[in-house]
């Protein structure tokens, strides 16, 4: 068997905030799937580590171990994190060595009794399809390429039909439900996209669900417009919703509009909070993180969200902001278009490192997901790592 390793970059730089030294690269979603499990789709077989100091300890429980980069034995393929393929499996002869895309070396191809000991463009290359990742914001480039057809997938597996009392714009063949409860009063709209609703989540009366969007287990959408989007597990939503990804256990519970933004895990996001994703010179849209810019080649950049991210009512976010991990936003209602990681408010405060674990601990517990010792040891490192930075 091949071993499957993934090569986060050295050191992520400004444009990988609010991610960087967070969580791995691999683990952020392109499309409706993490990085590492398209790379697994394409190897057909479990990744066996991922390699990158930036994420050394980091720990939710489904994850390969993290562990620094080093050599490889072969047999193996190493993938880079920062590159997405679209999940088809590979198919190479014997002399291919490297995987590429639009001729930049993507990925690895270790034969037994040989070794790997970094990234290479020697060999015989065999070019592969996927998103290169410059950034976080390239998660929105992945999901605009990835999402319509990551959804159709699902329209092979058995559904359970259109749920009673549903109103369905297109042919119906397109919604997918597994084990979702939908109150009557629903509306799906599927004449651009598949809508795919997972095992236990919930769609309440006075939602409207637009295709290509994926609502992921146990979610819940409590109402509002949901288009084009991605909710991973665990969420609760409301409001309008456009273009997005949810990693995971995120809480948008009341009305407010987030579009073409990226929403990390355990946010909490107070009722009226508001992304802006277009500027008033409809131009392309430049981060500012930590005194560096970035330029996107973006038009629509709403707001990057950390983990454990939470807002006060009432925020209005710039286009192009960027709320680093750990950060309470509140006592202004237009916040600074980047706010460093664990910020106690707006005006240069830091939460504490017990403070901050005394809180992921309650919030956590609300989903009853169990503050494990490895939980509480990854989030402290990267309470750590900020402080560097």
């Amino acid at each position: 068997m091949t071993a499957l390793h993934l090569l986060e970059p050295e050191a992520p730089g400004a444009a990988w905030a609010p991610f960087a030294g967070v969580r791995p690269i691999a683990e952020l979603r392109a499309g409706i799937w993490r990085v590492r499990e398209r790379w697994e789709a394409a190897a057909g077989q479990d990744a066996t580590a991922i390699m990158g100091n930036h994420a050394v300890g980091f720990s939710e429980g489904d994850e390969p171990p993290i562990r620094s980069p080093a050599t490889v034995e072969g047999p193996a393929l190493i993938g880079a994190a920062c590159f997405a393929p679209t999940g088809v499996a590979l198919s190479a002869d014997r002399h291919v060595r490297r995987l590429t895309h639009l001729g930049e070396s993507v990925g690895w191809i270790v034969p037994a009794g040989e070794r790997w000991s970094g990234p290479h463009d020697q060999g015989s290359g065999l070019e592969i399809d996927g998103v290169l990742l410059h950034g976080a914001y390239d998660l929105l480039t992945a999901l605009e390429t990835f999402l319509p057809a990551d959804c159709s997938d699902f329209m092979a597996a058995p559904s359970d039909g259109v749920p009673e009392g549903s109103l369905v714009l297109g042919d119906p063949a397109r919604l997918v439900c597994l084990g979702s409860i939908v109150e009557p009063g629903v509306v799906f709209d599927v004449r651009n996209g598949a809508v795919v609703l997972d095992q236990g989540s919930e769609i309440r009366s006075g939602s409207r669900l637009e295709g290509p969007t994926y609502v992921g287990a146990a979610t819940k959408v409590l109402g509002g417009f949901v288009r084009g989007s991605v909710l991973g597990p665990e969420c609760r939503v409301r409001g309008e919703i456009a273009a997005s990804v949810f990693l995971g256990y995120a809480n948008k519970s009341h009305e407010g509009f987030v579009g073409h933004s990226v929403v990390g895990s355990w946010v909490n996001l107070g009722a009226g909070t508001t992304t802006s994703n277009l500027k008033n010179t409809y131009g392309p849209v430049r981060l500012e993180v930590d005194g560096e810019r970035i330029e996107t080649g973006r038009t629509n950049v709403g707001t990057l969200f950390g983990d454990h991210v939470k807002t006060a009512i009432g925020t209005m976010l710039a286009t192009g902001t960027v709320i680093s991990a750990g950060a309470n936003v509140f006592g202004t209602s237009t916040p600074p278009k980047f706010v460093p990681p664990f910020a106690w408010g707006c005006t240069g405060e830091r939460m504490s490192e017990e403070g901050f674990l005394r809180v992921a601990e309650r919030v956590m517990g609300r989903r009853n997901v169990e503050f494990s010792a490895q939980r509480r040891e990854s989030l402290r490192l990267t309470l750590q790592r900020s402080a560097r930075r």
